[in-house]
């Protein structure tokens, strides 16, 4: 009886300690731009970083928009930190981070965060 006791118990901190969130990142060309950059000499500068980011919540696995028009919120959102209309600039390493947290299937939270590295090309 103690053992099924403590095993209860082992299990109830389990649960009730353990996160509710789940992560996922993907690294892929989700915008399908191909462009050819020769860098065989020193001729760009590394802006900084930059990010954009969307949520949708769900309340009964009902409520929010699709998986694709939240990508479109948080890449536009990331393209208008980026500031590209100054200068010779683009937007590298695109990497897209979803993460979903809450009590499912009651309710819980997708976000979106895109982010990339902004390169300035100076010849």
């Amino acid at each position: 009886m103690k053992n099924v006791r403590n095993a209860v118990i082992a299990l109830t901190l389990v649960i009730g300690l353990g996160s509710c969130g789940v992560n996922q990142a993907w690294v892929l060309n989700q915008n399908q731009n191909s462009t050819e950059v020769h860098l065989g000499s020193n001729n760009f500068e590394v802006i900084g970083q930059v990010s954009g980011a969307a949520s949708v919540d769900y309340v009964l696995i009902f409520g929010g928009t699709k998986r694709t028009r939240l990508y479109n919120e948080a890449y536009a959102a990331m393209l208008k930190e980026a500031d590209l209309t100054s200068g010779s600039r683009t937007i590298t390493n695109v990497l897209t981070e979803e993460h979903v947290g809450g009590v499912p299937p009651f309710y819980y939270k997708r976000t979106l965060t895109v982010s990339g590295t902004v390169v300035e090309f100076t010849k």
